[in-house]
């Protein structure tokens, strides 16, 4: 049997040797490289992101305050915006409405302040002076009656009742808002700051929004000032629909706490009507905590009167208050709005609690315009606890 010589072990063996013996070829380019130039260009790309991070973090450190203060400048014109948008429709101009519905909601924020404030004051400087035998009465009535060793003073200590803070506290609100105002410079200037933009933005905001449109591309022009717009007007709704039923909130709890003889009855509304709207599901029962322990160990009666009323009325405001407030403005999911709480108190403290809120109504009016929602699946949908079925349309 002859074979072919292309076919003979013998004939392969020199391919063979020679493919063995040859350098391996060129191999495919995998980006990463290890000469001098390259790593020169990381360290400096890094070092680059390293600094603009820095640099933004201290701009955000040193900015903060400013930019809280245009935060609120910001909240205070889009809450003007609906009165605004009424007296454009009838022949006003927009820096004539501006004037008259943010002069107005100045004006009426007067009197209230000359009505109230040394009310206010009196009754806030008398309950930050009780604070501590506040909290001795329960630590007391705690220790006999569940038998614990609650120690008053360490107490005290811990919450910063101590008469040094408890005196400067005191002697700030027993002045009066005028004189807060007067020891405090700054407390001027920021008011006069947020006065100052939340007009400007009121009355020349569209102006300014599409001047800065106007540097952007056709397609992203309408994207930006479609945003602007949508955020100004739900966000402006929201925002007054929530003063307006805190204000309801604390006129009918002052009145209800002033009937019964709860002490200091004008600070402990406020902080219901505050907290009611801005911390949602549980703002009610926090704010009335105060009110209720002020009450209990000398009245207890009072103190169930109290807790009745905020249920009694939470439910009244949820079904006929809110619907007919609320009824042309947008809602914000509130596992949404607590997180917003937390993070505006994290960053900016108290106030910052109270924007969290209107900023994430915002991003919710932005995602709610441009996302994409589709119909449930039906294991979603069961899941949800949705017993129709739905078929997976995708909607705008």
């Amino acid at each position: 049997m002859t074979i072919p010589a292309a076919d003979h072990p013998d004939a392969l063996a020199p391919d063979l040797a020679q493919t063995i013996a040859a350098p391996p070829g060129p191999q495919a380019d995998t980006g990463i490289k290890f000469d001098p130039g390259s790593v020169r260009r990381a360290g400096v790309i890094i070092m680059s992101l390293v600094a603009a991070l820095l640099l933004a973090l201290w701009l955000f450190s040193v900015t903060r305050h400013f930019l809280f203060l245009l935060l609120l400048a910001w909240l205070f014109a889009v809450a003007l915006e609906p009165g605004i948008r009424k007296l454009i429709a009838r022949g006003r101009s927009r820096g004539l409405s501006a004037l008259l519905v943010g002069g107005g909601a100045l004006l009426v924020g007067l009197l209230l302040g000359l009505v109230f404030g040394k009310l206010f004051f009196d009754q806030a400087s008398a309950l930050v002076t009780g604070l501590p035998d506040l909290a001795t009465t329960v630590a007391n009535k705690l220790n006999d009656t569940f038998g614990t060793t609650i120690d008053t003073s360490k107490l005290t200590s811990s919450l910063s009742l101590t008469p040094t803070n408890i005196e400067s506290w005191a002697g700030n609100f027993s002045g009066g808002a005028l004189t807060v105002a007067g020891s405090l410079a700054s407390v001027m200037f920021d008011l006069l700051t947020v006065v100052v933009f939340a007009f400007y933005l009121a009355a020349d905001g569209p102006n300014f929004f599409r001047t800065v449109a106007s540097a952007m591309n056709p397609r992203h022009q309408k994207v930006f000032v479609n945003v602007v717009d949508i955020t100004t007007a739900k966000t402006g709704g929201y925002v007054v629909s929530k003063i307006i039923l805190a204000g309801l909130s604390s006129l009918f709890h002052g009145i209800f706490f002033a009937i019964i003889g709860v002490p200091h009855w004008l600070p402990f509304a406020l902080l219901v009507g505050i907290t009611a709207q801005f911390i949602p599901m549980i703002g009610t029962y926090i704010g009335i905590i105060l009110p209720v322990l002020a009450v209990l160990f000398d009245s207890p009666w009072k103190a169930v009167a109290i807790i009745a009323f905020a249920t009694v009325y939470q439910q009244v405001e949820s079904y006929f208050f809110t619907p007919r407030v609320s009824s042309k403005t947008m809602d914000v999911n509130p596992a949404i709005a607590l997180a917003a709480v937390f993070v505006g108190a994290a960053i900016w403290g108290p106030l910052g609690a109270l924007i969290g809120i209107p900023l994430a109504a915002a991003g919710v009016a932005i995602m709610g315009t441009y996302k994409t929602a589709y119909d449930l699946v039906p294991e979603a949908a069961q899941h949800a606890g949705i017993t129709a079925d739905t078929t997976p349309t995708a909607s705008a």
